[in-house]
Order: structure tokens, then C-alpha cells, then sequence
């Protein structure tokens, strides 16, 4: 029977089926890479505290192909875009001339395994209402006047009917 330090490591199963451990460890990683790195960008954001912040997070994700994500205890806003000089064959259009955060862009720790998972993920306005909504309180409580400390009118009625 083996001993604990011998027993085998299981590697979880990426998305993509693609391992680091699969490649020659001197290979480089962009040659068998989709460019998930250059169909996206990500800022880091100032953590929200007040409904006021979780407002503007909502009118971020007001905004197709943006999402909110959490890290390491530190927020971002993700833009999903695919980078004007990638081309067809996932290389870069200026390669020589890349802007120096791609320069100093490495796969030591990219996404290329692309089985990614963040502490908080937000796609929709709604799902950033509802974590507000848990950590405040109902922002529009049901039957309620409207909350004093609310940043934005109730969600409208849909339009009256007029018969001509």
C-alpha cells in the first residue's frame, strides 16, 4: 500500500481539457491557446460599501458584456472584448509593439486551463440588486413608501393602456 506522500495527485479536469502538465515545460503555452487573455479586460474597482456604490456596479452590468467580480477580496469590473489586432490565428497583429502590460504578461498564471472561479460573480443587474438587497435590506420593501435612503426611483409600472 502506498505511503501519503506517495499516493498519486489527482489534477481536476479542466473546462477545456487542456493541462499545463500535458506540454513540454519549456513549451510555450501560446502556441496551443485560444487567446482567452486577449478577449477581455478586467479593472480593479473600488470595494462598494454604501447602496449609492452598488448602484453604479448596477450600471455597469446595465452594460452588455460587462460583468463584476470579486478576487482575492479585491473587486473588478471585466469588460468582455476581443483586442483589434488578435488575428485569426490567436497571435497578436503587433506583437512588437504591444502595449507594455502585455509585455509583462506571462502564462506562468494565465487562463489557459480556463477552469477559473471567483469568490463573487455578477453578470446582471438584478443579481447586484439582490446582494445589495441581502446586505442592506430590501431597497423597495413591498407595500412600503419609498426608503428614505434610496438612490433611485421604484422600478416603473408598465405604461397605461390608452383606448383610442
Amino acid at each position: 500500500m502506498p505511503t501519503a506522500s506517495k499516493l498519486p495527485v489527482a489534477t481536476p479536469p479542466s473546462v477545456t481539457g487542456r493541462r499545463r502538465a500535458d506540454y513540454p515545460a519549456d513549451a510555450n503555452l501560446c502556441d496551443y491557446c485560444t487567446a482567452k487573455c486577449c478577449h477581455y479586460f478586467a479593472l480593479p474597482i473600488d470595494e462598494p460599501v454604501s447602496r449609492k456604490d452598488f448602484d453604479f456596479i448596477r450600471w455597469y452590468l446595465l452594460h452588455d458584456r460587462a460583468t463584476v467580480f470579486v478576487d482575492e477580496d479585491t473587486w473588478y469590473l471585466l469588460v468582455h472584448t476581443t483586442c483589434k489586432h488578435l488575428q485569426d490565428d490567436n497571435r497578436c497583429g503587433i506583437y512588437e509593439t504591444r502595449p507594455q502590460i502585455c509585455r509583462e504578461y506571462t502564462t506562468k498564471e494565465c487562463e489557459f486551463e480556463d477552469d477559473w472561479c471567483y469568490e463573487k460573480y455578477f453578470e446582471t443587474p438584478e443579481q447586484i440588486d439582490e446582494y445589495a438587497d441581502a446586505l442592506f435590506g430590501p431597497q423597495f420593501p413591498q407595500g412600503a413608501d419609498r426608503d428614505i435612503d434610496s438612490i433611485r426611483s421604484r422600478r416603473p409600472s408598465g405604461l397605461p393602456v390608452v383606448a383610442s
